[in-house]
């Protein structure tokens, strides 16, 4: 269990929805009228907020959740001040707060970008991208990718220019990556030093990177995602603030990811 936002919205709609539904079988034993205007300060609270945290609660279940992004790990595609939304239904429906699957929906396909739980530490979130499914040999080297010994296919699109946090990034390469079918965009630095190996993802997990290579945590440091810490996909940039660039970057609103 993890005491999370979600956590806080579970206990929120169990007291209010207690107080207001024990307040209304009070009445109904004592043969009373509910009078809102005669209804304590605490049953009044519980009834105004009892709908709100429910809803609340069932989209961010359900439906769809709000993230930040914190870092430059998957730049070019996120930048820092990026606000999407991740679908929590496409690769099944769990229970919140427990985080126990109850309906089987789908699969991550190589290229999604997910959110899942750190392995290492479950109460943060990250998000990279999927690049080797279940069985899956890939292989890291000199600043290529290999997916089962087949060399991944790149296009250079030249020296990349960053903006706000990302500005460090100015002059990195950025190349076109086409991972068997889904292309995106990456970022190396050809100065800059990196883990290389060869990783064999077990059954039941998923091996992902950051679009950013040469500035991301990702599973080239610590190993393969398991399933049970998926969270949902990244699908859409809803809002993009820059605290350094002072401004909404009305240019990524609305953008669809892949």
């Amino acid at each position: 269990m993890d005491f999370d936002f979600s956590f806080f919205l579970l206990v929120a709609t169990i007291v209010t929805g207690i107080v207001w539904g024990g307040y209304l079988l009070f009445l109904k034993s004592q043969e009373r009228v509910f009078d809102e205007a005669n209804e304590p300060w605490a049953v009044e609270y519980a009834r105004s907020f009892f709908p709100v945290v429910l809803i609340v609660l069932l989209l961010r279940s359900f439906l769809a959740e709000p993230f930040r992004i914190p870092s430059a790990s998957m730049m070019p595609t996120l930048l820092i001040g990026d606000f999407i939304l991740v679908n929590k239904f496409t690769y099944g429906i769990r229970l919140p707060v427990f985080n126990t699957k109850i309906i089987e929906l789908g699969k991550p396909a190589r290229g999604d970008i997910v959110v899942f739980r750190y392995p290492k530490d479950p109460t943060v979130d990250y998000i990279k991208r999927v690049i080797g499914l279940p069985g899956d040999k890939i292989t890291y080297d000199n600043k290529k990718l290999y997916v089962n010994d087949q060399a991944v296919n790149y296009q250079s699109l030249g020296s990349y220019h960053g903006v706000g946090q990302g500005d460090d990034m100015t002059g990195a390469e950025q190349l076109q990556e086409d991972l068997t079918g889904v292309k995106h965009n990456i970022l190396i630095r050809h100065d800059a030093s990196s883990a290389e190996g060869v990783y064999v993802v077990p059954e039941g997990h998923y091996f992902v990177m950051g679009d950013n290579r040469d500035n991301s945590n990702d599973g080239r440091y610590w190993g393969f995602v398991p399933e049970e810490n998926l969270v949902g996909k990244a699908f859409f940039i809803w809002m993009s603030w820059d605290w350094q660039d002072k401004g909404v970057g009305l240019n990524r609103i609305g953008t669809v990811l892949q």
